[in-house]
């Protein structure tokens, strides 16, 4: 058992780094006569030149799909486990559509509880969006409910559930839309790559570890060896205040994301990383990987050690091609990379977690049973000043240790908002006592080309926003906004309690946009932690500091202390969810609901 040092009275135990990083080699979903499912998907390409392989165990491809969630035995890490499957895979079906087509997909529940499945990023009536209490009931176990839509995009996306913790246990798959006419990527070999996250705890007992102590998976936490080796770069007065700082905030520089490997597996392909999830190619082939982060809780940062990733989509929009080394992929989201591998020898797929505790991992290879040097993790990073004051950390710091940060003008401690509206409140320390909100950022950063904590300066070239330009340009390149609505994300690390301006779902009233009308979204990010924020049912179409046009996307990650804008045009009638993406966020409160009429 580990006793954290920060706390006293609560263990929490200790996990096998090699069980939770590792996991087994044949870890997976099991048969009825304890074998391993694999789908097909995973195995091997999609060859796009042919049959695309569509017939396929774990491919399901037309208009007409039947769909059943159940539970089925798995076995990830050496116990046995049940996990929330559809049609007995983990993940689900890889579903094939195509623009301009109508599908049909009867979801049959055959679980104990209520269940229900949510198209991500799927523009469709509000009533076949798939979140229970805001457009449809759910589905009842033993009974089918009937998805009916037209498909009208093409790209990238994925499905998963929306009731409870179902997320979390596996209910989730893949989507590939084909367009009506020729597809602009062209491609030799294509792979879907869906990372997720794996734990054998119940999540319900997760989430009351979280509300117990917010840091309860936190074993990054700094340590003496931290303290001196900080001392010998820095200088003992240096290091003495930033920790009198933090300490002041009740906040830790190492408050990265709530959930890690101290109880998930990370998951290629419903994979672990012994199992080595392996795409084949010959050399000189263009093969696409389309990287979905399904995961629950995580943000992956991947890379492939020895090739140039090509980025040609984001969200299933295609961008102008952009080369890196690495890419940071938030929950929910989805990038499509082309690479071009000219050896014929073994590449590693590493995707590792932010929090640098473990990785999901695969493999690039001329044939099955290859594989590559597996990169080591990289140093755990540590949040910036830039993370906890925006604007205000590019000025000068010096003369800052000692101070009252607490009052300081671009950052303060307990920092309430205005329930009543969207305007902050006067910025004297007295008035921050809401206790759903321990920080708030007065000068927030409106950059869009940092590629985030742990990715500054490591010699790669890393991803970021600013990068990232749709082909086309916006949807609504004339339309001017005639409605602002800002948004700042708030929460309380000790009480593990997150939400919208100082308000969990629980207390707020719905978010009114008027139908027709182009609207701009303000999100402030007054925490510590990366969010990913989704609306259902519109475009997110996110702009440039100087707003203008810049990527068009269905989840926006926005960074500590960051201040991101985007338009959205009210043109989809009904009840829709707008919510962190982290689940044991949206749990905790993250979510709202927003009304087209």
């Amino acid at each position: 058992m580990k006793q954290n040092p920060f706390h006293t009275g609560l263990t929490v135990p200790m996990p096998s780094r090699r069980r939770f990083v590792q996991g087994l080699a044949l870890g997976g979903t099991a048969a009825m006569l304890g074998g391993f499912l694999k789908p097909a998907w995973a195995l091997q390409s999609l060859d796009m030149s042919n049959a695309r392989d569509l017939g396929e165990q774990g491919v399901l491809s037309g208009t007409q799909f039947a769909l059943e969630i159940a539970e089925t035995p798995v076995n990830f890490t050496g116990k046995a486990r049940h996990a929330t499957t559809i049609n007995g895979l983990l993940p689900g079906p890889l579903l094939r559509w195509r623009e301009g087509t109508t599908v049909t997909l009867r979801v049959t529940n055959r679980l104990r509880v209520p269940t229900s499945i949510h198209w991500h990023g799927i523009l469709l009536p509000f009533d076949m969006d798939g979140v229970p209490g805001i457009s449809f009931p759910g589905i009842a176990p033993g009974e089918t409910f009937v998805y009916h839509f037209p498909v009208k995009q093409s790209g990238t996306y994925w499905y998963h559930a929306h009731s409870g913790f179902q997320e979390q246990t596996g209910l989730y798959g893949a989507l590939v839309i084909d367009p009506a006419g020729p597809d602009r990527i062209q491609a030799d070999r294509d792979y879907v790559v869906m990372l997720n996250d794996w734990t054998d705890e119940d999540p319900m007992a997760v989430f009351a570890n979280l509300k117990k102590m917010g840091d309860y998976y936190n074993y990054g936490e700094p340590t003496a060896r931290d303290f001196f080796a900080d001392v010998k770069r820095e200088g003992l007065k240096a290091v003495l205040a930033e920790r009198k700082m933090w300490n002041e905030m009740r906040m830790s520089p190492r408050d990265l994301i709530d959930v890690t490997g101290a109880t998930y597996t990370y998951l290629m392909n419903g994979t672990t990383p012994a199992g080595n999830w392996t795409g084949v190619f010959k050399p000189g082939e263009r093969v696409r990987l389309r990287f979905i982060n399904g995961s629950a809780n995580s943000y992956f940062d991947v890379r492939i050690p020895g090739l140039t990733l090509s980025v040609v989509a984001a969200d299933g929009q295609d961008v102008e091609p952009v080369e890196v080394d690495e890419f940071r992929i938030g929950t929910a989201e989805v990038y499509d990379v082309i690479v071009e591998p000219q050896e014929g020898r073994a590449y590693t797929i590493f995707a590792e977690s932010m929090s640098r505790d473990g990785y999901a991992r695969g493999t690039l290879a001329p044939r099955v049973g290859m594989q590559a040097e597996v990169p080591h993790l990289d140093p755990l990073p540590t949040l910036s000043m830039a993370d906890m004051m925006g604007a205000m950390a590019g000025g000068d710091m010096a003369g800052m240790h000692g101070t009252d940060h607490g009052s300081m003008p671009g950052m303060a401690m307990g920092g309430a908002l205005d329930p009543a509206g969207m305007k902050k409140a006067h910025h004297a320390r007295t008035e921050y006592d809401n206790p759903n909100v321990d920080m708030h950022v007065d000068m927030p950063r409106t950059n869009l080309d940092d590629p985030g904590v742990g990715l500054r300066d490591n010699g790669r070239r890393a991803l970021t926003y600013a990068d990232l330009h749709t082909i086309g340009g916006s949807l609504y390149p004339r339309q001017p906004v005639t409605d602002e609505i800002e948004l700042h994300l708030t929460g309380n690390m000790n009480r593990f309690v997150w939400g919208f301006d100082g308000l969990k779902f629980s207390q707020a009233k719905p978010v009114h946009f008027p139908y027709g009308k182009h609207l701009r979204l303000i999100l402030c990010n007054d925490t510590m932690m990366t969010h990913p924020i989704h609306l259902h049912g519109m475009w997110s179409e996110l702009e440039s500091p100087e707003q203008n046009f810049q990527v068009r996307k269905h989840t926006i990650s926005v960074q500590p202390a960051q201040r991101v804008t985007y338009r959205v045009k009210a043109d989809a009638l009904g009840r829709w969810a707008y919510h962190c993406h982290l689940l044991y966020h949206m749990e905790a409160g993250m979510f709202r609901e927003m009304v087209v009429s």
